[in-house]
């Protein structure tokens, strides 16, 4: 049957019509979706000024401000081994302009070390960005006469009772390697748990203690000058840093003790939207990627990593158990 010119008409008026109410009804749902970021973001670095954590906080949040459009401002809140900035962040509103720069401690080993944490990072934490891997590098003062992380091992068993090692807090990895060193070799090691990383490089340039786990950012100009003697590094990968340095597990130490490394991250309060957390990540990724910042990374003697929200949480659940068996090794506990 033909269709008759008004008709003809009629159909295209509606089809036209329809097609404007589906574009205006297209438009008014972008319009409800508030542009971000609209103003400045703040940073929370849970640990005082001029570390490490601090020093690539203010590195990235320049770099992260170009492509956001909206400056980052670093906030220092030290204290309780993260505890307290930390959980500023899981209270603060799920709204992308509250995030936290934090460590390994802070993020995860934490909640196994402490008996009334005032937030559960699982519940109460977004993840956003795994930044970089901080393998630690097994030192020992000149005098204990090893070379390698092995003979280390037999050097301790020997020597039960008699090799002190420190770390720069209970619960923190230089203690938990530590522990497990001295339970496999049945050492009966002294533990010396100090307020930082820097005291205890002095006590053990001073022979006070007899190895530890340092970060290479404070411990190579020591390695270089033959104030202290590097055995191995923790982790997967030598150092960019130390490439002479093995790793332990190259040197047949491949319990999962020695092969793990702390590490920092960006994390958010729990519940802030996916969009953000992956518009965060990708201005996190091209900072990361830039040369100036891969190098400065590098220097610290950190692996940078390409991560996303997805890949750091998949990282997080594999290591978690491993921490916490590590922990619950060590015996250590905190009120």
């Amino acid at each position: 049957m033909p269709i008759s010119p008004t008709t003809l008409q009629r159909r295209t008026w509606l089809g036209a019509a329809a097609l404007a109410l589906g574009t205006l009804a297209g438009t008014a749902a972008l319009a409800q979706q508030p542009a971000y970021p609209t103003k400045p973001i703040k940073v929370i670095v849970p640990f005082a000024p001029g570390g490490a954590t601090d020093v690539l906080a203010r590195v990235l949040a320049e770099k992260m401000a170009v492509g956001l459009g909206q400056p980052l401002v670093i906030d220092n809140k030290p204290g309780a081994a993260g505890i307290i900035g930390t959980d500023a962040v899981a209270k603060a509103a799920p709204d992308g302009y509250t995030i936290v720069l934090g460590l390994s401690n802070s993020l995860l080993t934490n909640q196994f070390l402490y008996e009334k944490l005032p937030y559960d990072p699982q519940r109460d934490l977004a993840l956003i960005y795994q930044i970089a891997i901080a393998p630690l590098v097994l030192v020992t003062h000149p005098s204990v006469p090893v070379s390698t992380g092995p003979e280390l091992l037999k050097y301790a068993a020997a020597n039960k009772g008699k090799v002190a090692y420190g770390s720069y807090g209970t619960g923190a990895y230089p203690h938990l390697a530590g522990a497990y060193m001295s339970l496999t070799q049945n050492a009966d090691m002294s533990h010396v748990a100090y307020r930082g990383e820097a005291p205890m490089v002095q006590d053990l340039i001073g022979g006070q203690i007899q190895m530890a786990y340092a970060s290479a950012l404070v411990a190579k100009a020591h390695i270089d000058a033959g104030k202290l003697k590097a055995l191995g590094v923790t982790g997967e990968r030598r150092m960019g840093i130390l490439p002479n340095v093995p790793t332990l597990a190259e040197q047949g130490m491949t319990d999962e003790a020695y092969r793990v490394a702390g590490w920092l991250a960006f994390a958010a309060p729990a519940n802030t939207p996916p969009a953000i957390l992956e518009r965060l990540a990708a201005e996190v990724r091209k900072a990361v990627q830039l040369p100036d910042v891969a190098q400065r990374i590098a220097g610290m003697g950190f692996e940078a990593k390409a991560s996303s929200p997805a890949e750091f949480k998949a990282a997080y659940m594999k290591e978690r158990p491993v921490w916490e068996r590590l922990i619950k090794q060590s015996g250590a506990k905190l009120d």
